[in-house]
């Protein structure tokens, strides 16, 4: 018996997924959270051998929140879902540790096939998509510019960054004037959709 944890926002979404993989005999949802933020308590709780995690949690997203979970509980594997597969989180994902990523509108038998695999320590992506994540630039934005950059995507001013960060104005407005740079971007605001677009944030 494989036991999973869910997480997904979206109540509705998050009952057909518990329903449609419990229906499976082999499978069994232990935990359902709706929060980035209870993935990891949830799993050290009930130690589940696989998470199903919607790339698009509010808050801290699920790619974080798998990150964290592989940190944590590195045992139980990680599969992705998402409404817009983007090859640049296909990537954030694999150096996450994350084994599976897939399209939420797939098939239950699809998703509870992937499940397996996972679970059995194989990789699972769509073969377009997985290509198209070889192909997509490298993020060349740094840890520091990417914290910038969220705050930034936030909407945060340049004072409230650099209180949050624990910078200087200054130091905030120079990282923010290299990612415009190195996005090619013509503002914040276009840098945080060129970013975001390529799965960098």
């Amino acid at each position: 018996m494989i036991r999973i944890l869910v997480a997904e926002h979206l109540p509705l979404v998050r009952r057909g997924l518990v329903a449609s993989l419990d229906g499976e005999s082999d499978l069994e949802v232990v935990a359902d959270v709706g929060s980035a933020e209870d993935v990891v308590p949830a799993a050290l709780d009930l130690q589940p051998d696989a998470a199903v995690i919607d790339v698009d949690l509010p808050g801290v997203d699920g790619l974080s929140a798998a990150a964290r979970l592989g940190e944590k509980v590195p045992r139980c594997r990680v599969m992705i879902l998402s409404g817009q597969p983007n090859p640049g989180h296909v990537k954030r994902a694999f150096a996450a540790g994350v084994l599976g990523y897939m399209s939420i509108q797939v098939a239950p038998e699809q998703l509870a096939h992937g499940i397996r695999r996972i679970s059995s320590g194989h990789r699972v992506v769509d073969p377009d998509l997985a290509v198209a994540a070889i192909e997509a630039a490298d993020n060349p934005l740094t840890p520091r510019e990417l914290d910038v950059l969220r705050l930034a995507a936030g909407g945060a001013r340049s004072k409230e960054m650099a209180d949050q960060l624990g910078l200087s104005v200054g130091t905030v407005r120079n990282h923010l004037s290299r990612v415009i740079c190195k996005t090619g971007a013509r503002n914040r605001v276009d840098a945080v959709r060129i970013a975001a677009d390529a799965g960098w944030l």
